[in-house]
């Protein structure tokens, strides 16, 4: 997600086509192109400017609605639905179209393998879903900061944070016969917001990291150095 004010500027962005299975945006102001996955103008009046990102959550609806329950949802335009120009699902289509690898990926994943991206500090670390599956939380240093990346109870959404409060480390785990992340230190309760909702801890908030679910291919691109969590490495 990206903020659409450029230089004290605001643009309207379009649909322009797709590059490397990343869309590509086109502003109506300057008619400049930018990359979806890095925000930048790669043609154009503006190409070079790089748009600021917006932290944002990648959840499930249920996640959401259940932590904001008077949040409002965008509801489709009438008249474009109507004409039938939405596309409900181009996942298939754009699946099938080829890639371009700029640099030697890991021969452990398929190019379009799910991963979790994390980047802290200019310090870049991918973790494939397949290991948030078989081990949440997973606790980590990434850029000289200590997170904790969780796999909601829904097994779709992740989030990551901060996992040190009031200058104390927290190690987490799952707490056996229940769903609930528990802290080894104190003993608190913590829910997938990163509020602690029991112990001694009650009321604390971790700080969220921003992370970006990406296909193995496109993160290595945009992230040449990145490293790749080994499931247990912890």
């Amino acid at each position: 997600m990206w903020q659409s004010v450029v230089n004290g500027q605001a643009l309207n962005f379009h649909l322009a086509g797709i590059n490397n299975q990343n869309f590509i945006m086109r502003d109506e102001e300057t008619g400049s192109w930018w990359q979806q996955i890095s925000g930048e103008a790669i043609q154009g009046a503006l190409k070079g400017q790089k748009l600021e990102n917006v932290a944002a959550d990648e959840i499930s609806f249920g996640v959401w609605k259940r932590e904001n329950p008077n949040g409002r949802v965008l509801r489709p335009d009438e008249r474009i639905a109507a004409a039938g120009k939405y596309e409900s699902n181009w996942e298939p289509q754009v699946a099938k179209m080829p890639v371009r690898i700029g640099h030697k990926l890991d021969e452990r994943f398929a190019p379009r393998t799910l991963v979790v991206g994390v980047k802290i500090n200019n310090e870049a670390k991918a973790y494939p879903f397949s290991a948030l599956e078989k081990q949440s939380p997973i606790l980590d240093s990434v850029g000289g900061v200590e997170i904790v990346v969780v796999l909601g109870a829904d097994r779709k959404s992740v989030r990551a944070f901060e996992r040190t409060v009031d200058g104390k480390t927290l190690e987490f785990f799952v707490k056996p016969d229940s769903a609930e992340i528990v802290d080894a230190e104190t003993g608190s309760v913590w829910d997938f917001s990163g509020r602690a909702v029991g112990g001694a801890m009650t009321g604390k908030e971790l700080v969220k990291v921003n992370i970006l679910k990406d296909f193995w291919f496109d993160w290595k691109i945009y992230n040449p150095e990145t490293r790749v969590y080994d499931l247990g490495e912890f």
